[in-house]
C-alpha cells in the first residue's frame, strides 16, 4: 500500500486555518481585539521562525472553547469553514488528493492546528483521515491542553507511526507535500516529498535535496509522479 501524507494549511490552503480562526473569532467580537490579535501575530511569526511552542500555543488558541458555549462554538466554527476556508482552498487541492486517492494511496491529512478546527476542513476537502493536535478534553470540557504528542515538528513522525500502528499497515511508499520547514523531520522521514509554495526554507531545503517544488495555487495543475 501507499501511504500519501498532506499538511494543511499553506498546503491544501492558501492560508492558515489557524491564524484565520484566531482572525474570524476577533471579527465576532468572541475575544478581546487587542490583545487576541497581538497575541495571534505574535505566535503566527514565531511558528514561520520556527520557534514557537505548541503548548503555549494551545493554550492560547482553545481559550474560547474554554469560556463560551459547545454549542456557540460549533455554529462559529460552521460559518468560519464556509466563509474564511472554503474560499481559500487551493485551486488544485482536490484535484492532486484525488491523483493520489485514484491510483490507490491512502491519504490523510497530518497538521499541527488542532481537532476542533480542522475535522470539519478535512470533511470538506473529503479526506477521511486526519491526524491533528487533541485538545484535552476532561469531562466533556476543554482543559486548554494537548492529549498526547502533537503532530508538530518531530511530533509528526511520532504520530505517523501511530496512525499507521492503529491501522496495522505497513506501506511500502510514502510521500509527503507541505510548505513549511517546520515539517522538514517528516519531509526526512517520508520516502518522497514534495514542497508547495514552499517557504524560503523549505524552498532551500528542496533545492539541496533535489525534491520536487510545486503550486496548487497557480493557473496550470502541476505535473504529479
Amino acid at each position: 500500500m501507499r501511504l500519501t501524507f498532506f499538511d494543511l494549511d499553506n498546503t491544501l490552503l492558501a492560508g492558515d486555518s489557524d491564524y484565520e480562526w484566531g482572525r474570524f473569532l476577533v471579527d465576532e467580537d468572541v475575544v478581546d481585539q487587542s490583545t487576541f490579535a497581538r497575541a495571534n501575530d505574535t505566535f503566527r511569526a514565531q511558528y514561520e521562525a520556527g520557534v514557537l511552542d505548541i503548548h503555549a500555543y494551545q493554550r492560547f488558541v482553545l481559550q474560547p472553547l474554554i469560556q463560551e458555549s459547545a454549542t456557540r462554538m460549533a455554529a462559529l466554527r460552521e460559518r468560519f469553514v464556509a466563509t474564511r476556508i472554503a474560499p481559500i482552498v487551493a485551486r488544485h487541492a482536490a484535484s492532486v488528493i484525488d491523483f493520489h486517492r485514484q491510483r490507490g494511496d491512502l491519504v490523510a491529512i497530518i497538521t499541527a492546528t488542532n481537532r476542533f478546527v480542522t475535522e470539519p476542513i478535512a470533511h470538506l476537502l473529503a479526506v477521511e483521515h486526519l491526524i491533528a493536535t487533541e485538545p484535552e478534553i476532561v469531562d466533556g470540557a476543554y482543559t486548554g491542553a494537548i492529549a498526547g504528542t502533537p503532530s508538530y515538528r518531530e511530533g509528526k513522525i511520532t504520530r505517523a507511526r501511530s496512525f499507521l500502528a492503529a491501522l496495522s499497515i505497513q506501506p511500502e511508499h510514502v510521500t509527503f507535500y507541505s510548505d513549511s520547514h517546520n515539517d522538514l523531520p517528516l519531509m526526512r522521514w517520508a520516502d518522497r516529498a514534495v514542497a508547495v509554495d514552499p517557504d524560503e526554507r523549505l524552498a532551500a531545503a528542496a533545492r539541496e535535496t533535489g525534491w520536487p517544488v510545486i503550486s496548487l495555487r497557480g493557473e496550470t495543475m502541476p505535473t504529479l509522479a
